[in-house]
């Protein structure tokens, strides 16, 4: 508990510079969210006057620093200079997307990352070796926007196997109960429902779950290595236990350590790939949102977007800090 309560304090610096980074980025863009706002209407110097102190745009930067951070620890949000609706209920309305969709690809990433990294490590220096590192490789380097352009153009328009854009299709009527789709859908009872918001969600998280795979592919492959080397393994197959023994409750265990850590890492870019992602595939969920936020320079919105994401990055680290220490109790300290 003390180790806990000890993670707790040195977050707290981090979430305050995490509001500060949040409300001064967007005020870095150049041109007046007023005038983006309106759109092409003409503004007289009273009326643009009167709609700055509507919005508290015409205090000091600090104080509008000072405005917002007393709004946050309320659990304000804030509310859309473009849509005058509450941030908070367009963010509960759209997190589910974007988190369904990192979810998803998360659960490819490791999943098959996994598998990959322990084959390859058990067959060190063969052509499954070769290959896989290989194919991880090219995963990790290849652009978000480029790749997801070539899956669509392969899957979607020569095959018609996948859907380009959305979260299920037209016809069918879902009500939303969770939020996320592939619930929702299979909660509906309607026919093909199911199906078609799996094929939706398929393409965006291969291409948002390709460079984590790779990622954890290459981790698992060099902790296992590095773990199987140990004097500990020599004595458990000396003691004539098992291969698969030997590597399930010896090896794995303890190599899961360092992968455990890159999976929450991992979590972070997710949500930032999301934004390109959810780009490429119109896909309705925060990504999308922050972009339309950024142009129509949404002060409140984008400060809602990037601190959330960032909240929810913080609490699966903190998550996975607590699965290494209880993986590995030693990772506490001294009580």
């Amino acid at each position: 508990m003390r180790w806990f309560l000890q993670k707790l304090a040195l977050l707290l610096p981090t979430v305050l510079g995490i509001t500060l980074v949040a409300f001064g980025l967007i005020r870095l863009i150049p041109g007046d969210p007023i005038e983006v706002m309106m759109g092409e209407r003409r503004l007289d110097p009273a009326t643009h006057a009167a709609l700055m102190k509507q919005l508290g745009l015409d205090q000091p930067l600090w104080q509008q620093y000072l405005n917002y951070l007393g709004q946050v620890l309320q659990g304000d949000l804030g509310t859309s200079m473009v849509s005058r609706s509450p941030v908070s209920q367009e963010f509960a309305v759209l997190f589910p997307a974007t988190l369904e969709l990192a979810a998803f690809a998360l659960v490819l990433a490791v999943g098959l990352g996994l598998v990959l990294g322990m084959a390859a490590a058990l067959k060190r220096g063969s052509w499954l070796d070769q290959g896989v590192m290989g194919l991880a490789t090219a995963g990790y380097s290849m652009p978000v926007f480029w790749w997801g352009l070539i899956l669509i153009m392969f899957f979607s328009v020569d095959l018609g196997w996948t859907p380009v854009s959305g979260r299920i299709a037209v016809e069918y009527e879902v009500e939303r109960l969770t939020g996320f789709m592939l619930i929702d859908s299979l909660l509906s009872g309607e026919a093909g429902a199911f199906r078609s918001a799996l094929l939706h969600l398929l393409l965006p998280a291969v291409v948002l779950g390709t460079s984590s795979l790779a990622v954890v592919a290459r981790m698992t492959r060099s902790s296992l290595l590095e773990v199987l080397r140990e004097d500990y393994i020599r004595t458990a197959r000396a003691k004539g236990l098992s291969p698969q023994r030997v590597l399930w409750v010896h090896g794995l265990r303890n190599a899961l350590i360092p992968v455990l850590t890159v999976v929450g890492l991992q979590t972070g870019s997710l949500l930032a790939g999301a934004v390109l992602t959810e780009t490429i595939f119109s896909w309705p969920g925060i990504g999308k949102w922050l972009i339309d936020a950024i142009a129509r320079r949404d002060y409140p919105v984008v400060q809602a977007g990037i601190l959330v994401t960032a909240l929810t990055f913080i609490a699966v680290n903190l998550l996975v800090d607590v699965l290494n220490t209880w993986v590995n109790p030693r990772l506490r300290g001294p009580a």
